[in-house]
């Protein structure tokens, strides 16, 4: 009788501690997530408002993707003990055997790069807090592109979420929309809104569609998730690499650093966070269920906002703190769990931030940023 007291009582230490260890670590999670969801932005847009030389976003879209391969061909090295031979067979064998299976990447890869470049467009062009809100569409974009595609369902909660999505973002746009005007008035304006706001609302639409996409095509697949991105990124850098030709080339040739114009320290940190960044959400995503994950993401409008208000000088007002709360508490509100459904066989599949596209971060109906980097599997797996 003692001894199974003792082993109730070590088995319910043994839980208690392990409650502790991961509340630590979804805590730990929230920060890790506002962090990078916020200082990607904030740092894109406070290198891309530097005076001197700017760098070339399309080679920055590339280093970033060869840093990206870089890293999930060393995880691959680890995986297989350092042993070279089999290494080299492994990435043979799913890379170059299975050239049909690597060959249904292009498409998405595609996306992903013009996604990248396009919101270093919309940074560029946009305020970080205006950015960081509009963007929040491509939560509208996913879930309507897994509705027409995946044939998924959304609860009535998520499409209420989705209406105040829309509103909030259009509350956000005609607050803008007005200022802008006012500063064409008086002369000051030295970036182009419009471009801005285009390349935002397209980087949305194809976040959506290539995150679907790339879920619908790897449903079944067993190959690996850094597989997976290495397979991405090589076509990723050689897209990159021809965006690079056609819109910098004849630019970048005429510099005396060529493809490394402009780089300083501040931009070399821009490119780590957005190669690295994804992997690092990945990792710590796992502890993070999907009310945490719309928390971090609604922290990260609030950090970006109060931020841009110091180092960009940024303005808020009624309208666009309006616009802003319902674009918060729609993510928040997108993120609640769906209500089961009477049974198994009847309930219809959900889809919420927690089955992205890419994988997590992807964020699926949501992320960062990492939207090229994170891979889709099947919903759950979420690597480099």
């Amino acid at each position: 009788m003692t001894r199974g007291n003792d082993s109730q009582e070590t088995a319910d230490k043994t839980l208690s501690r392990q409650n502790e260890v991961n509340r630590k670590l979804k805590y730990t999670s929230l920060a890790i997530l506002v962090v990078q969801n916020a200082s990607l932005i904030l740092s894109i847009r406070y290198v891309r408002t530097l005076p001197g030389d700017r760098f070339f976003t399309t080679s920055a879209v590339v280093m970033a993707e060869v840093l990206k391969v870089l890293t999930c061909l060393l995880i691959i090295l680890v995986q297989k003990r350092v042993n070279i031979r089999d290494f080299v067979l492994s990435l043979y064998d799913s890379i170059v055997v299975q050239y049909k299976d690597t060959l249904k990447l292009a498409v998405p890869s595609l996306i992903y790069t013009l996604q990248n470049n396009l919101q270093y467009v919309a940074i560029s062009n946009l305020p970080a807090a205006t950015f960081q809100v509009t963007y929040q569409l491509k939560i509208l974009t996913t879930a309507l592109f897994s509705v027409l595609m995946l044939r998924k369902s959304l609860s009535r909660v998520q499409w209420i979420s989705l209406l105040l999505l829309f509103a909030g973002v259009a509350i956000v746009q005609v607050e803008q929309e007005g200022k802008v005007k006012e500063t064409s008035v008086k002369g000051g304006a030295s970036q182009n809104y419009a471009k801005g706001l285009v390349a935002v609302v397209v980087s949305c639409l194809s976040s959506g569609f290539a995150g679907v996409y790339f879920e619908k095509i790897l449903k079944g697949s067993s190959a690996s998730v850094w597989i997976r991105n290495v397979q991405l990124g090589i076509f990723g850098t050689l897209m990159g690499l021809l965006g690079l030709w056609w819109n910098d080339g004849e630019a970048m040739a005429a510099t005396e650093r060529g493809f490394l114009h402009g780089y300083t320290p501040m931009v070399w940190g821009v490119i780590f966070n957005q190669a690295f960044g994804g992997l690092l959400v990945a990792v710590v995503v796992k502890y993070a269920d999907n009310i945490l994950k719309g928390f971090a993401t609604s922290f990260s409008i609030i950090v970006s906002t109060v931020t841009s208000i110091y180092l960009f000088g940024f303005h808020v007002d009624l309208l666009f703190t309006v616009g802003a709360g319902l674009v918060i508490g729609a993510v928040y509100m997108y993120s609640l769990p769906k209500p089961a459904g009477p049974t198994p066989s009847t309930a219809g599949p959900s889809l919420s931030s927690s089955s992205p596209p890419r994988g997590e971060l992807g964020d699926g109906v949501g992320d960062s940023e990492m939207d090229a980097f994170l891979p889709k599997t099947s919903g759950k797996e979420k690597g480099c």
